[in-house]
């Protein structure tokens, strides 16, 4: 691999906000060297394609066709932003991750096996960007009996283990997830519940804004506890490990039928007001995931916060608040690496893991059989003029 240590990741997640991009290069072993990054979002066309295929509906095999091409061509356009700015061709990126988007995700359901679907169609992507695509890259672990997700712990391992010290990591994106590294060297992971999902339905519904800026407008309201108590009995928080969610689960259906359970309202039990929703959906994401950590790993000292929500300031003071003193929480950057390149990243670094036939999985963490190499191969076609 010697003069091709270079890979991209690609990262398009659950909530739905466009493509993350990462180049960077591995010196051997070393912590990688970040080039170029870049984000894009989506059209609002492709926006509108990807979210209708969240759930069932009329002729979803031919919309999913046509939404895996333009995804394609997303990637490939933040390919040929990141190829620019670090000035290099395509020869010189030994592959790329993509991830494609998670449109069901229902592991070990139905016939014991399940499935995973990430729609992209990763043979336009290898023709787009002259580049070899590594995608599919959750489907081995469900075939070998695990979740198919996270895949991030190995990744988070890599970069922000710390030796004699139990650190986790939380990536909060539409769905967070919680990396328990531990002092002892054992590592375990698993989804712990909505991340940016259901703040983000609620913010573009009441503010028209994809997303609540630093937590300000869910600062400002008032925790409403009784919906709070509805929301947190959902049994998936009390399932054990391993285990993993997505919209599949955590939708607007399921945020509507918390709020639709209100108690008739009165005096002293108000109907909550758009302000107080999003104060209790931001405690929601923040009360799941401490309550995890400190059912899964109480030893922890440090909690490093990843991913879109790390920029929400709100869910970070609930998240100090919640988990006390002794943890101390800090966003990504604070250890090395931006909380919106670490999925990204990890895209890449699992690229780097197919090319060297290596395991991108962790059993322990997914449920997997055993070790797997993870990923479908599209060799690189001729980038066109």
């Amino acid at each position: 691999m010697a003069g091709r240590d270079l890979f991209i990741g690609l990262m398009s997640g659950t909530s739905l906000d466009g493509v993350d991009g990462v180049l960077a290069r591995w010196p051997g072993d070393d912590a990688p060297e970040v080039l170029a990054f870049e984000h894009a979002p989506f059209d609002p066309a492709l926006h509108a394609g990807l979210l209708a295929l969240q759930q069932p509906g009329h002729d979803e095999l031919h919309r999913s066709a046509l939404a895996a091409s333009a995804l394609a061509r997303a990637y490939a356009a933040v390919v040929s932003a990141l190829l620019r700015t670090a000035d290099v061709g395509p020869a010189a990126v030994r592959a790329l991750g993509a991830h494609g988007q998670t449109v069901r995700h229902r592991p070990r359901e139905f016939d014991g096996t399940g499935y995973t679907v990430q729609v992209l169609n990763g043979a336009l992507l290898a023709e787009l960007s002259g580049i070899d695509v590594v995608c599919d890259l959750r489907g081995r672990d469900v075939a070998a009996g695990g979740q198919g997700a996270p895949l991030v712990p190995a990744f988070h391992r890599s970069v922000f283990a710390r030796p004699g010290e139990d650190v986790a990591v939380l990536n909060v994106g539409g769905i967070a997830n919680l990396t328990l590294l531990r002092a002892d060297g054992s590592i375990g992971g698993f989804d712990c519940g909505p991340g940016n999902v259901l703040m983000d339905d609620w913010c573009r519904r009441h503010l028209g804004e994809p997303y609540d800026r630093d937590g300000a407008w869910a600062a400002g309201g008032r925790v409403h506890e009784r919906l709070l108590a509805r929301w947190l009995a959902e049994p998936y928080f009390d399932r054990a490990p391993p285990k993993s969610t997505g919209r599949d689960l955590f939708d607007a259906r399921w945020l509507d039928a918390g709020l639709s359970g209100h108690a008739v309202p009165s005096a002293a039990d108000p109907t909550p007001a758009p302000r107080d929703v999003m104060a209790t959906l931001c405690e929601l994401t923040a009360a799941a995931a401490a309550g995890a950590l400190q059912r899964h790993a109480p030893a922890t000292v440090r909690l490093i916060v990843c991913g879109g929500g790390a920029y929400n300031g709100q869910l970070l003071r609930r998240l100090g608040a919640l988990l006390g003193p002794r943890v101390l929480v800090q966003r990504s950057d604070a250890v090395g690496v931006p909380p919106d390149r670490v999925e990204a990243l990890a895209f890449a670094w699992l690229a780097r893991e197919f090319v060297g036939r290596r395991p991108g999985n962790l059993p322990a963490v997914t449920g997997a059989a055993g070790p797997r190499v993870l990923g479908a191969l599209h060799p690189a076609g001729e980038p066109p003029a």
